[in-house]
């Protein structure tokens, strides 16, 4: 790849598209698309990396995250006008990694395991929601019927 772990820290690299599909190539097919001051990075159409200006950083979560502090990596950040905030769930990338395209593909998808977790978490929620919206609409059409009374007149 041609980038040193060194390079990397000093920011001399410029991680655009075709650095980052390179990046990932042994990993397996990636969809890069634009966000905020850089990319997403997804695969499987889950998203499980981000590359900005201050990194690249891996979805974590409980079962990951040890790992990254072992290697003294630190969660995301970003300042406001008011104060610093810390995304827990996203972590940078260790420097040594985009020397070692093998263990990138590992961390990489163990971050993709961690992202597949979290949207499993997410998804009773929206199961929950849309059956009370069903469940509120079927009770409203009910209501909004007028009842008829039987007819007089035979037929």
């Amino acid at each position: 790849m041609g980038v040193s772990a060194s390079e990397q820290n000093t920011g001399l690299v410029v991680m655009d598209r075709d650095f980052l599909t390179d990046l990932f190539a042994d990993f397996g097919p990636v969809t890069i698309r634009k966000m905020f001051s850089g990319y997403g990075i997804s695969a499987d159409g889950i998203n499980f990396a981000l590359a900005l200006r201050a990194g690249l950083f891996f979805r974590a979560d409980e079962a990951t995250i040890p790992q990254f502090e072992a290697e003294g990596s630190k969660p995301f950040q970003y300042q406001t006008s008011t104060k610093t905030v810390t995304v827990n769930s996203y972590w940078e990338l260790p420097a040594r990694l985009f020397d070692d395209s093998e263990e990138l593909s590992a961390w990489a998808r163990a971050a993709l395991a961690a992202a597949q977790r979290a949207a499993l978490r997410k998804r009773p929620k929206a199961r929950k929601a849309a059956k009370k919206a069903a469940a509120k609409k079927a009770t409203a059409g009910r209501r909004g019927r007028a009842k008829r009374k039987p007819s007089s007149r035979g037929g």
